[in-house]
């Protein structure tokens, strides 16, 4: 009997775009199958404020990937952003008595109180990144199993995010008539698509920069150091729209047109010659026509680009990896593509900037090998994993029922 395709679904709904991947997991390869995409309604400010048209978004993108792929799928990983998304360490402890062998079941007690921290009214733990164990003091340890020790502390980074907004977007897939298998942090499933696990080691950062706000995640050896959502001093989301709003005040220009110009004219870094060069302004017909001056254009792009980079580099600066980014940092998401983008974070965190894109699904198209289509890549690899995890369950409860089956049966 023929085995059961198994299907590795990433759904990222974004603010701005829905986007869907289908791969297929295959002799332990993920292959690409299909994909889709939707503008998105429902959101504001990065926060989910309408669930059915959050819904009719996520059917379309998903209508047309599974077009695309010939097949239809039940569950998808889910990825999670937005302004309620916090980061934080966090520590268990137990005392072990006397010096002796750590066990199995010290390992899981600890594990069990480093989850157990005191959370807000609204506020749910999204995702545990263990970091390390420390064995009598000494730190560093990835696995304290028959260390003779006295006590024993693991150490953990924890995002946490609303309930209320977690359960909204959930609703919403469930809407969609898709089962979410997990709700992951997405600029973690960015990097899960576009850093290799060797290239995290000397220190690696993935900035995802979305419509309405940018979330960063920090990489040291194996481990996640940070995790958090970029926001200026006064608690306001930076991400790709900021820029557009800039350049609307700057130019008495609508939202709508900004976004034009920027698209059209804008760079985040100035070039010699630009306070030469004029641009036609998009103008209502009862208007003369108006120009303005590209220098000024991407002063403001360049004002925010530095901003944007200056608050990731106080970001690191508070885990003491401000001038330790020795794999550099990764930047994906919608926002990523401003021309001259990569050269401000260069500048400004002293580290190689580049983009992060998909790498490691067979048959990924070259059209979608973009910033904007990384985060859903790494959402299907992360499906696959689970997948994978539970197939391997499934075989080896399968196994072992043969084994104790009665004789004779």
């Amino acid at each position: 009997m023929p085995q059961k395709p198994i299907y590795a679904v990433g759904l990222d709904a974004g603010s701005r775009w829905t986007r869907v991947a289908i791969c297929v997991l295959e002799n332990r390869r993920l292959r690409f199958l299909g994909a889709g995409a939707s503008a998105s309604q429902g959101w504001a400010r990065s926060r989910v404020t309408n669930q059915q048209e959050l819904a009719e978004c996520i059917r379309a993108a998903l209508a047309e990937a599974q077009a695309c792929a010939e097949v239809n799928v039940e569950s998808a990983a889910v990825g999670m952003a937005g302004q309620t998304v916090r980061g934080g360490n966090g520590q268990g402890s137990v005392d072990l008595g006397h010096v002796r062998e750590i066990e199995p079941r010290d390992v899981k007690r600890v594990v069990e109180h480093a989850r157990r921290v005191k959370l807000g009214e609204d506020r749910m733990i999204l995702q545990v990144y263990p970091q390390d164990y420390v064995v009598d003091g000494y730190p560093g340890h990835r696995n304290p199993l028959r260390m003779p020790a006295a006590s024993l502390k693991f150490n953990v980074h924890l995002v946490t995010v609303s309930i209320q907004e977690h359960n909204s977007l959930v609703g919403a897939v469930n809407q969609a008539s898709l089962l979410v298998e997990e709700t992951v942090f997405e600029p973690q499933a960015a990097c899960y698509a576009a850093v290799r696990p060797e290239d995290r080691r000397e220190g690696v950062a993935v900035l995802d920069v979305g419509a309405e706000s940018s979330h960063l995640v920090v990489y040291y050896g194996d481990s996640i150091q940070r995790a958090c959502t970029i926001q200026g001093a006064s608690g306001e989301q930076i991400g790709g729209d900021s820029f557009s709003r800039d350049l609307a005040r700057a130019l008495h220009l609508s939202f709508e047109d900004a976004e034009m110009v920027k698209h059209e004219y804008g760079c985040a870094a100035m070039h010699e010659g630009f306070e030469h060069v004029h641009v036609e302004l998009p103008t209502p017909e009862e208007r003369e026509p108006r120009q303005a001056r590209m220098k000024l254009v991407n002063i403001v792009l360049e004002a925010r680009a530095v901003d944007l980079f200056a608050l990731v580099r106080q970001e690191l600066a508070q885990i003491g990896m401000d001038r330790a980014l020795v794999g550099g940092i990764f930047v994906c998401g919608g926002g990523a593509q401003l021309p001259d983008l990569l050269d401000v974070a260069d500048k400004e965190l002293k580290c190689n900037a580049r983009f992060g894109l998909p790498v490691g699904i067979e048959d990924w198209p070259d059209e979608l090998r973009t910033p904007e289509w990384t985060t859903a890549a790494g959402l299907a690899m992360y499906s696959a994993k689970i997948k994978e995890k539970n197939e391997l369950r499934r075989e080896s409860a399968g196994w072992l029922g043969k084994v104790l089956r009665p004789a004779g049966r």
